[in-house]
């Protein structure tokens, strides 16, 4: 576990912790390391958790199937990023999507009540790790807002350019490489994949934009 902490004190959740008392808090937050095989569920649609996790190697996707199958990606989680701070609440209710390793990944597992529950010497950096968790549910919260201006769009190329121009931002830089496949990016939009594709196409040879793969370039 311990070679994590340089990981750990540049997550969100440690931002302003000192790696000695990261160390100190690991084992009075009962953290756990658990790994996962591509494709494997690290958590399932209807599960009650009472975990908060952070990705340490790999990645993992938060998507949904309906009754027919059809799939829509909620979310990416990439290294350093966390999952499970939407249901720290005792009344948040089961989990609404599945979480799925997209490739070979190793989580760490912390008990949330032991986070929220601040130990009676009242320690500065257990505070400050409380404090994060609120600011991460914030920006969590942030997100979501972002995606929905995406999937507000009415076309699939207004989606699109909605997706991709707030990645540029993001990397501060016009060329930037997404974190999904062709598939990936079609279910996170919520878009027909081969119409996407045409339209990347349309959009390449109109000269708006150049890719290959998930690398793209904004003209």
């Amino acid at each position: 576990m311990e070679k994590y902490v340089e990981l750990l004190k540049r997550t969100q959740l440690f931002s302003g912790v000192k790696d000695t008392e990261i160390t100190s808090m690991l084992h009075c937050l009962q953290a756990k390391l658990l790994t996962f095989k591509k494709g494997d569920y690290v958590f399932r649609e209807g599960e009650h958790i009472d975990k908060l996790t952070i990705l340490a190697e790999g990645k993992l996707l938060v998507q949904r199937d309906d009754f027919w199958g059809n799939r829509s990606i909620v979310n990416v989680i990439r290294i350093g990023e966390m999952f499970g701070e939407a249901y720290v609440a005792p009344e948040s209710g089961s989990l609404l999507n599945d979480v799925i390793a997209e490739e070979d990944s190793t989580v760490i597992f912390f008990d949330v009540r032991r986070i929220l529950t601040v130990c009676s010497t009242a320690c500065r950096f257990h505070s400050m790790v409380v404090q994060n968790l609120f600011f991460a549910i914030s920006e969590k919260n942030r997100k979501l807002v972002q995606k929905i201006d995406h999937m507000s769009k009415r076309s699939t190329r207004a989606k699109l350019l909605s997706y991709l121009s707030e990645e540029a931002k993001r990397h501060n830089n016009n060329r930037f490489t997404i974190p999904f496949t062709r598939q990936q990016l079609a279910d996170f939009l919520c878009v027909d994949r081969s119409a996407m594709s045409n339209e990347l196409c349309k959009m390449r040879d109109e000269g708006l934009l150049q890719f290959d793969k998930n690398k793209f370039i904004l003209l």
